[in-house]
Protein backbone atom coordinates (compact mmCIF):
# COMPACT_ATOMS: atom_id res chain seq x y z
CA UNK A 1 0.00 0.00 0.00
CA UNK A 2 1.14 3.52 -0.82
CA UNK A 3 2.14 5.77 1.93
CA UNK A 4 -0.68 8.53 1.07
CA UNK A 5 -3.32 5.74 1.25
CA UNK A 6 -1.72 4.07 3.86
CA UNK A 7 -2.11 7.38 5.85
CA UNK A 8 -5.45 8.44 4.70
CA UNK A 9 -6.92 4.85 5.26
CA UNK A 10 -5.68 5.40 9.03
CA UNK A 11 -7.73 8.48 9.61
CA UNK A 12 -10.90 7.51 8.30
CA UNK A 13 -10.45 4.51 10.65
CA UNK A 14 -10.06 6.72 13.26
CA UNK A 15 -12.83 8.55 12.76
CA UNK A 16 -15.40 5.17 12.49
CA UNK A 17 -13.79 4.08 15.72
CA UNK A 18 -14.70 7.18 16.79
CA UNK A 19 -18.53 7.21 15.68
CA UNK A 20 -17.79 10.65 13.29
CA UNK A 21 -19.67 10.74 10.25
CA UNK A 22 -18.07 11.45 6.61
CA UNK A 23 -18.68 13.08 3.94
CA UNK A 24 -16.89 14.65 0.40
CA UNK A 25 -14.77 16.86 -0.88
CA UNK A 26 -18.47 18.36 -2.39
CA UNK A 27 -20.11 17.12 1.15
CA UNK A 28 -22.33 14.34 -1.97
CA UNK A 29 -19.47 13.99 -4.06
CA UNK A 30 -16.36 12.77 -3.86
CA UNK A 31 -13.94 10.51 -1.12
CA UNK A 32 -15.39 11.04 2.29
CA UNK A 33 -12.37 11.88 3.83
CA UNK A 34 -13.84 15.04 5.25
CA UNK A 35 -15.91 15.44 8.68
CA UNK A 36 -19.41 16.91 8.83
CA UNK A 37 -17.86 20.14 10.90
CA UNK A 38 -14.77 21.10 11.92
CA UNK A 39 -14.96 20.42 15.70
CA UNK A 40 -14.90 16.71 14.79
CA UNK A 41 -11.45 16.91 12.80
CA UNK A 42 -9.93 19.21 16.08
CA UNK A 43 -9.05 18.14 19.24
CA UNK A 44 -10.39 21.76 20.76
CA UNK A 45 -12.09 24.85 18.73
CA UNK A 46 -9.83 26.94 17.06
CA UNK A 47 -9.10 29.85 19.44
CA UNK A 48 -10.42 33.04 17.87
CA UNK A 49 -7.00 34.02 16.91
CA UNK A 50 -5.70 30.91 15.63
CA UNK A 51 -8.88 31.03 13.64
CA UNK A 52 -8.17 34.40 12.46
CA UNK A 53 -4.79 33.84 11.69
CA UNK A 54 -5.91 30.95 9.11
CA UNK A 55 -8.32 33.33 7.83
CA UNK A 56 -5.66 35.89 6.71
CA UNK A 57 -3.45 32.81 5.48
CA UNK A 58 -3.04 32.23 1.62
CA UNK A 59 -4.31 28.55 2.02
CA UNK A 60 -7.74 28.63 2.12
CA UNK A 61 -7.68 26.24 4.84
CA UNK A 62 -11.14 27.57 6.31
CA UNK A 63 -12.27 28.08 3.02
CA UNK A 64 -15.34 25.98 1.77
CA UNK A 65 -18.23 23.72 2.41
CA UNK A 66 -16.38 21.17 3.91
CA UNK A 67 -13.14 23.65 4.57
CA UNK A 68 -9.73 21.82 3.51
CA UNK A 69 -9.15 21.77 6.87
CA UNK A 70 -12.45 19.09 7.87
CA UNK A 71 -10.32 16.49 5.85
CA UNK A 72 -8.88 13.82 8.40
CA UNK A 73 -5.22 13.69 6.73
CA UNK A 74 -5.14 17.43 6.58
CA UNK A 75 -2.23 19.07 7.63
CA UNK A 76 -3.38 22.53 9.06
CA UNK A 77 -5.50 19.86 11.33
CA UNK A 78 -2.94 18.19 12.72
CA UNK A 79 -0.80 21.17 13.36
CA UNK A 80 -3.61 22.86 15.41
CA UNK A 81 -4.41 19.28 16.91
CA UNK A 82 -0.58 19.54 18.44
CA UNK A 83 0.13 23.16 18.90
CA UNK A 84 -2.74 24.88 19.72
CA UNK A 85 -3.10 22.62 23.10
CA UNK A 86 0.05 24.49 24.39
CA UNK A 87 -0.80 27.82 23.66
CA UNK A 88 -4.80 27.18 26.18
CA UNK A 89 -3.06 25.74 28.53
CA UNK A 90 0.02 28.79 28.70
CA UNK A 91 2.63 26.02 28.43
CA UNK A 92 4.20 26.83 25.24
CA UNK A 93 8.05 26.18 26.92
CA UNK A 94 6.69 22.43 26.84
CA UNK A 95 6.06 21.74 23.33
CA UNK A 96 9.04 24.47 21.88
CA UNK A 97 11.51 21.28 24.43
CA UNK A 98 9.40 18.73 22.40
CA UNK A 99 10.65 20.01 19.54
CA UNK A 100 14.14 19.72 19.90
CA UNK A 101 14.72 23.70 19.78
CA UNK A 102 15.76 24.40 23.26
CA UNK A 103 16.12 22.58 26.94
CA UNK A 104 13.49 21.68 29.27
CA UNK A 105 14.64 24.38 31.60
CA UNK A 106 14.27 27.05 29.21
CA UNK A 107 11.81 29.51 29.57
CA UNK A 108 11.94 32.07 26.52
CA UNK A 109 8.93 30.99 24.73
CA UNK A 110 6.05 32.80 25.09
CA UNK A 111 3.27 31.99 22.43
CA UNK A 112 2.61 30.46 19.19
CA UNK A 113 1.29 31.46 15.92
CA UNK A 114 -0.22 29.68 12.79
CA UNK A 115 0.08 30.81 8.86
CA UNK A 116 2.92 33.56 9.35
CA UNK A 117 3.85 35.43 6.53
CA UNK A 118 7.69 36.72 6.51
CA UNK A 119 8.24 39.06 3.14
CA UNK A 120 11.50 38.17 1.35
CA UNK A 121 11.32 40.54 -1.15
CA UNK A 122 8.33 43.81 -1.46
CA UNK A 123 7.80 43.81 -4.86
CA UNK A 124 6.43 40.35 -4.43
CA UNK A 125 3.25 39.72 -4.38
CA UNK A 126 2.91 36.98 -2.17
CA UNK A 127 5.14 35.85 0.95
CA UNK A 128 5.69 32.03 2.37
CA UNK A 129 3.67 31.06 4.78
CA UNK A 130 5.18 29.40 7.77
CA UNK A 131 2.80 26.80 9.18
CA UNK A 132 3.92 27.07 13.21
CA UNK A 133 5.74 29.77 15.07
CA UNK A 134 6.48 29.90 18.18
CA UNK A 135 7.24 33.32 19.50
CA UNK A 136 10.20 33.93 21.89
CA UNK A 137 11.29 36.55 24.40
CA UNK A 138 12.74 39.41 21.85
CA UNK A 139 15.74 39.74 24.31
CA UNK A 140 16.93 35.91 23.35
CA UNK A 141 18.71 35.27 20.75
CA UNK A 142 16.38 32.87 18.58
CA UNK A 143 13.44 35.26 18.07
CA UNK A 144 11.91 32.60 16.80
CA UNK A 145 10.90 28.95 16.37
CA UNK A 146 9.57 28.19 13.04
CA UNK A 147 7.98 25.19 12.10
CA UNK A 148 7.33 23.72 8.75
CA UNK A 149 4.80 21.10 9.23
CA UNK A 150 3.99 18.11 6.66
CA UNK A 151 1.36 15.07 6.80
CA UNK A 152 0.31 13.64 3.51
CA UNK A 153 1.98 15.89 1.26
CA UNK A 154 5.50 14.48 0.21
CA UNK A 155 3.48 11.23 -0.21
CA UNK A 156 0.83 12.53 -3.14
CA UNK A 157 1.62 12.47 -6.45
CA UNK A 158 1.48 15.95 -7.10
CA UNK A 159 4.42 17.43 -8.36
CA UNK A 160 6.25 20.72 -6.14
CA UNK A 161 7.84 23.63 -8.10
CA UNK A 162 11.32 24.56 -8.18
CA UNK A 163 12.44 27.75 -7.27
CA UNK A 164 11.27 30.82 -9.83
CA UNK A 165 14.43 32.74 -11.61
CA UNK A 166 13.34 36.39 -9.81
CA UNK A 167 14.41 34.70 -6.28
CA UNK A 168 18.02 34.30 -7.79
CA UNK A 169 19.41 37.85 -8.07
CA UNK A 170 18.34 39.11 -4.60
CA UNK A 171 21.15 40.46 -2.64
CA UNK A 172 19.29 38.07 0.31
CA UNK A 173 21.54 35.23 -0.69
CA UNK A 174 24.77 37.12 1.20
CA UNK A 175 25.66 34.52 3.91
CA UNK A 176 24.09 31.36 2.15
CA UNK A 177 26.33 30.63 -0.42
CA UNK A 178 25.43 26.74 -0.77
CA UNK A 179 21.97 27.25 -0.43
CA UNK A 180 21.90 30.06 -3.49
CA UNK A 181 23.45 27.45 -5.44
CA UNK A 182 21.15 24.74 -4.65
CA UNK A 183 18.27 27.52 -5.64
CA UNK A 184 20.13 27.68 -8.63
CA UNK A 185 20.16 24.13 -9.76
CA UNK A 186 16.21 23.39 -8.79
CA UNK A 187 15.16 26.84 -10.77
CA UNK A 188 12.83 26.83 -12.70
CA UNK A 189 11.96 23.10 -12.30
CA UNK A 190 12.95 20.97 -9.03
CA UNK A 191 14.45 17.55 -10.53
CA UNK A 192 16.47 16.91 -7.70
CA UNK A 193 14.05 16.33 -4.87
CA UNK A 194 10.99 13.93 -5.33
CA UNK A 195 9.48 14.12 -1.90
CA UNK A 196 10.87 17.16 -0.25
CA UNK A 197 9.41 20.47 -1.36
CA UNK A 198 13.00 22.10 -1.10
CA UNK A 199 12.13 25.26 -2.68
CA UNK A 200 9.12 25.74 -0.12
CA UNK A 201 12.01 25.32 2.66
CA UNK A 202 14.45 27.59 1.15
CA UNK A 203 11.85 30.53 0.86
CA UNK A 204 11.10 30.28 4.36
CA UNK A 205 14.37 30.36 5.02
CA UNK A 206 15.46 33.47 3.00
CA UNK A 207 12.33 34.85 4.58
CA UNK A 208 13.59 34.07 7.96
CA UNK A 209 16.83 35.38 7.07
CA UNK A 210 15.22 38.27 5.49
CA UNK A 211 13.35 39.50 9.45
CA UNK A 212 15.69 38.24 11.87
CA UNK A 213 19.06 37.82 10.30
CA UNK A 214 20.77 34.60 9.36
CA UNK A 215 21.48 33.83 13.62
CA UNK A 216 18.16 34.72 15.36
CA UNK A 217 15.57 31.91 13.91
CA UNK A 218 15.74 28.11 14.34
CA UNK A 219 13.71 25.89 11.58
CA UNK A 220 11.95 22.95 12.29
CA UNK A 221 10.91 20.11 9.29
CA UNK A 222 8.04 18.36 11.08
CA UNK A 223 7.00 15.85 9.07
CA UNK A 224 4.94 11.84 8.56
CA UNK A 225 7.02 9.14 8.51
CA UNK A 226 5.91 6.46 6.31
CA UNK A 227 6.75 2.63 6.15
CA UNK A 228 8.66 1.33 2.81
CA UNK A 229 10.56 3.01 -0.06
CA UNK A 230 8.78 5.88 0.15
CA UNK A 231 9.36 7.24 3.84
CA UNK A 232 12.78 5.97 3.08
CA UNK A 233 13.43 8.24 0.42
CA UNK A 234 11.85 11.41 1.86
CA UNK A 235 14.43 10.98 5.06
CA UNK A 236 16.56 10.58 2.85
CA UNK A 237 15.93 13.53 0.54
CA UNK A 238 15.31 15.42 4.33
CA UNK A 239 19.04 14.90 4.83
CA UNK A 240 20.15 15.94 2.11
CA UNK A 241 18.34 19.60 2.38
CA UNK A 242 19.38 19.63 5.85
CA UNK A 243 23.69 19.26 4.90
CA UNK A 244 23.38 22.01 2.68
CA UNK A 245 21.47 24.52 5.10
CA UNK A 246 24.03 23.45 8.02
CA UNK A 247 26.99 24.06 5.33
CA UNK A 248 25.32 27.74 5.29
CA UNK A 249 25.02 27.61 9.53
CA UNK A 250 21.67 27.87 8.87
CA UNK A 251 19.82 26.59 12.67
CA UNK A 252 17.55 23.54 11.24
CA UNK A 253 16.69 20.54 12.09
CA UNK A 254 14.16 18.08 11.34
CA UNK A 255 11.57 15.35 13.34
CA UNK A 256 8.73 13.15 12.41
CA UNK A 257 5.65 13.78 13.81
CA UNK A 258 6.08 10.23 15.43
CA UNK A 259 8.63 11.26 17.27
CA UNK A 260 7.53 14.33 18.89
CA UNK A 261 4.11 12.30 19.77
CA UNK A 262 6.30 9.64 21.26
CA UNK A 263 8.61 12.50 23.44
CA UNK A 264 4.99 13.97 24.48
CA UNK A 265 3.40 10.79 25.40
CA UNK A 266 6.70 10.07 27.72
CA UNK A 267 6.48 13.71 29.49
CA UNK A 268 3.11 14.05 29.95
CA UNK A 269 0.79 11.19 29.54
CA UNK A 270 -0.67 11.67 33.35
CA UNK A 271 -0.64 15.42 33.53
CA UNK A 272 -1.83 15.88 30.13
CA UNK A 273 -3.46 12.52 29.67
CA UNK A 274 -6.73 13.41 27.67
CA UNK A 275 -4.28 15.11 24.63
CA UNK A 276 -2.26 12.50 24.78
CA UNK A 277 -4.67 9.84 24.76
CA UNK A 278 -5.76 11.62 21.62
CA UNK A 279 -2.69 12.32 19.76
CA UNK A 280 -1.53 8.67 20.34
CA UNK A 281 -5.00 7.15 19.37
CA UNK A 282 -5.08 9.28 16.30
CA UNK A 283 -1.43 9.93 14.89
CA UNK A 284 0.50 6.72 15.88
Amino acid sequence: MRAYDYILSKQIQWARNNGIDMIGSKRNRGYPAYTQNLYDNLFEPLSDDIKSSFQKGDGGELAGNPSKMQAVHSSSALGVNIFQYWQSNNEVEKIAHACGFCRKTTKISKDISFEVKYSIDERFQYSPNIDVVINNDPASQYKVFAIECKFTEAYTDREHSGIKKKYLDLDIWEGIPRLHDLAKSISPDDHQFQLLHSAQLIKHILGLKKIFGKTNFRLLYLWYDALGREGAQHREEIYEFLEVAKSDDIAIHELSYQELIARLADNYRVSHKKYVEYITSRYL
